[in-house]
């Protein structure tokens, strides 16, 4: 149209050459651009290699853990690569299960906290224990641990389920405060869970095992992406 409008009005209509070909130059010749890229990711596979050597020479396995899966009734099972574990097993005709995740890696408040306590922060890790029966039907117990000798965790909610679905839906009802129980029932399950192992031994398992996946994760993780880098 704006072409049509000029030609009207008499006026020359540039002639536009050149354009296409200027638009599709590319901006680096191939060679160029596939050197570079393989120059840094060997300086990448290079840097993981030297964090790599560092975890492997500062990682060493707490203690509690070997002692506990020696001394323990309890099963541990773990998967590479996946941040939840469990320890379980059968008591009478129950299955107990102990659920718990690996440490976050950063913490963005601890260090706050840590300052001003004026000491080290301790880092509690959540768990759940579950009490199910063949049925489906079961309670479960979501606690985490703390300091101290005496008792080495504490119970948020006390859950109850009828079904496998009626457990794993996120809109089922998860039950009353532990604190906001009788006093008389809080103790008949702390009676309940010590009776099927849930002691400070099982509490020191979990924060060991917790910060020790997180450390064999994020090495497992290095690895990968130097195999990557290398490919």
């Amino acid at each position: 149209m704006l072409q049509r409008v000029l030609r009207a009005c008499g006026t020359a209509v540039p002639k536009v050459t050149g354009f296409k070909q200027q638009a599709l130059r590319p901006l680096l010749c191939p060679v160029q651009q596939r050197c570079f890229s393989l120059s840094s990711a060997a300086k990448v596979a290079k840097d993981l290699q030297a964090e790599i050597g560092h975890e492997e020479e500062q990682y060493q396995q707490a203690k509690e853990i070997k002692k506990f899966l020696e001394s323990s009734n309890f099963k541990f099972v773990e998967t590479e690569g996946d941040v939840n574990m469990h320890l379980e097993r059968e008591v009478g005709d129950k299955l107990v299960k102990v659920e718990w995740q690996l440490t976050s890696p950063f913490d963005p408040t601890a260090d706050v906290e840590g300052d001003q306590e004026g000491g080290e922060e301790y880092e509690a890790t959540d768990f759940c224990i579950t009490l199910e029966s063949k049925s489906g039907a079961g309670v479960s117990f979501y606690c985490s641990t703390q300091t101290g000798e005496d008792h080495r965790y504490v119970i948020g909610n006390v859950k109850s389920f009828a079904t496998v679905e009626e457990k794993e839906s996120v809109s089922s009802y998860n039950g009353p405060e532990f604190e906001d129980i009788d006093e008389k029932l809080q103790g008949s399950f702390d009676e309940l869970l010590a009776e099927v192992g849930v002691n400070a031994e099982l509490c020191d398992f979990i924060d060991a095992m917790a910060l020790d996946k997180e450390q064999r994760e994020y090495l497992r993780w290095l690895r990968n992406v130097k195999d990557i880098m290398e490919k």
